[in-house]
């Protein structure tokens, strides 16, 4: 019996000695074997417990907790969405990239420990970047942002019409849109006072040239003068670091677009053009917008009577169909929209080039 009991006991560390003998499950463990019985499975399991301290219990625990991070991560593959490059496409020229997604392992394993993983586990997901992004490709304008983005973008080109001014921006605060306003550095000059009140009410505030000249017609060193002193006028009144470059009725060659690339400026044109500058009406604007918007639209617009009358329902129609407004460099931006438009419109798929 000494033998069988030295046998036994031998197993257990010198460490756990002392745990051991204040231990009322060795006692009644050495017990059965003194009487030549067998201990329970109850008894061995508790001494296993004892004997092993805290480490034993993690080990215990260690499978069922793997099997959780097991599950996440076969999970996780369902829900992964590919990040999209940004491009230069034959017909819609530099067109930005789009983040994807992805299923943060670490941070939902952690989640579902603390709330418990139940029939749904609580997935927190992250953004992922694409590899090649709009400051990567070479020079070239962009007419839209990326299709799979629901996102459009007001562009408003201000070299005249400031009379329109106030209802627009009216409509802009009460619908809480944000727009971008490209202004002519000669008006600009003038009305300072406008632009720094469009800019106290969150709008981007971006470069049209400075005359509104026909930018291709221009030599190099006038071309780089007219966006220049634009640019002076924009950092000097304003405070602005601008991105963004509309040339003046969308004339531009190549040479515009290196020029305005080698000021850190991307060049911008649009996706749909009101035309209102020929004062269409409400109506026709309307039905263009209606007909044509879709998910990366970048909206030509002027302080016009037209487009005055015609914003607020433009921007119901926009948020109708499940598109959100932001101004053009969220548009561009390739970060992702987390929250639903308000509206219930589907968004449309790529258009091909």
């Amino acid at each position: 019996m000494q033998k069988k009991k030295l046998v036994l006991l031998g197993g257990i560390t010198a460490g756990c000695i002392w745990v051991l003998l204040q231990s009322e499950t060795v006692h009644t463990f050495v017990g059965a074997i003194q009487q030549g019985k067998q201990p329970s499975v109850e008894t061995q399991t508790k001494l296993s417990n004892v004997a092993g301290g805290p480490e034993s219990n993690e080990k215990t625990a260690q499978p069922a907790e793997d099997a959780l991070l097991g599950r996440i991560r076969e999970e996780a593959k369902g829900l992964y969405i590919a990040p999209i490059d940004a491009k230069v496409d034959r017909i819609w020229k530099a067109v930005p990239g789009y983040n994807g997604l992805e299923v943060d392992i670490d941070k939902t394993y952690e989640a579902a420990k603390k709330n418990g993983a139940g029939d749904k586990l609580p997935f927190v997901m992250k953004e992922v970047p694409p590899k090649v992004h709009l400051n990567d490709l070479p020079p070239e304008p962009i007419y839209k942002g990326n299709s799979k983005k629901p996102m459009v973008s007001f562009m408003i080109n201000v070299a005249w019409g400031e009379e329109f001014l106030p209802s627009i921006l009216e409509t802009l605060r009460k619908e809480n849109v944000r727009a971008t306003f490209f202004f002519d550095g000669s008006w600009l000059k003038k009305h300072v006072d406008i632009a720094k009140e469009i800019q106290k009410q969150g709008h981007e505030l971006s470069n049209h040239a400075y005359s509104h000249k026909n930018m291709s017609t221009l030599s190099r060193s006038k071309a780089y003068e007219e966006i220049v002193k634009t640019e002076d006028l924009l950092k000097k009144e304003l405070g602005v670091t601008n991105v963004l470059f509309a040339p003046p009725s969308g004339d531009f060659d190549a040479e515009t677009v290196k020029i305005a690339a080698e000021l850190k400026l991307k060049t911008v044109m649009w996706t749909l053009d009101t035309v209102d500058w020929k004062n269409p009406g409400a109506p026709a604007i309307l039905a263009k917008v209606r007909k044509n918007i879709e998910p990366g639209s970048l909206i030509l617009m002027h302080p016009t009577q037209s487009s005055s009358s015609a914003l607020p329902e433009m921007i119901s129609i926009i948020k109708g169909k499940g598109l959100h407004l932001g101004t053009v460099s969220e548009t561009l931006s390739p970060q992702r929209i987390s929250a639903p438009a308000p509206g219930a419109g589907q968004v449309g798929d790529e258009r091909s080039g």
